[in-house]
């Protein structure tokens, strides 16, 4: 991999009630090391599919994508299910892109739901198969695209400050919660 990654940016989307409908927004953490060096954002449709393009644009359109290194992702979807396409993101960015959850996801209720209740969702359930198996690394769960299994391991382990989620992500998190409902609340 050469050098160590040190610019990173971690988008998480905010939160939103079910029956909220529209745009919902979306925060990216940009971190210089262990810095908070910036704070982008865009909006996603609920349930859309305009995710990859509005992340795309968010980051080729910042004056700091020349500097960033790697991208995280709190999940695969925004806003719902407006999954992203990894591969689409990375070949438009060039960038390294992760893909990290707390949790393993339950694929058989994700791929249910999304063939039965959303529209579109046979095309989204693709992205999802296309992005690969989520691997357990560094206490968490990755998929990643243009990035070596253990480099991205060691990139995660690297930005786990304060708990097991990689600091960039934990910040666009309190930062969304704070922005939308007037304070953050919950851990990240």
């Amino acid at each position: 991999m050469g050098r160590a990654i040190s610019h990173v940016v971690g988008f998480d989307d905010a939160p939103f009630r079910r029956s909220q409908r529209g745009d919902v927004l979306v925060v990216g953490a940009v971190f210089a090391g262990d810095r908070l060096d910036g704070v982008l954002s865009t909006r996603v449709r609920r349930d859309g599919v305009n995710s990859t393009a509005r992340l795309i644009a968010c980051l080729t359109g910042s004056k700091y994508f020349a500097q960033l290194q790697a991208i995280l992702l709190q999940g695969i979807a925004f806003a719902g299910f407006n999954v992203i396409d990894l591969k689409a993101l990375h070949q438009a960015t060039r960038l390294p892109v992760l893909v990290v959850a707390r949790h393993r996801p339950d694929l058989a209720a994700i791929r249910r739901a999304l063939l039965e209740k959303v529209p579109g969702g046979a095309r989204k359930w693709r992205l999802i198969e296309a992005a690969g198996p989520m691997t357990p690394m560094a206490g968490v769960y990755c998929q990643s695209v243009g990035i070596a299994a253990d480099a991205a391991e060691t990139l995660i382990a690297r930005l786990q400050r304060h708990g097991r989620l990689p600091e960039p992500l934990r910040v666009a998190h309190m930062i969304a919660g704070g922005v939308t409902t007037g304070e953050s609340r919950h851990r990240a």
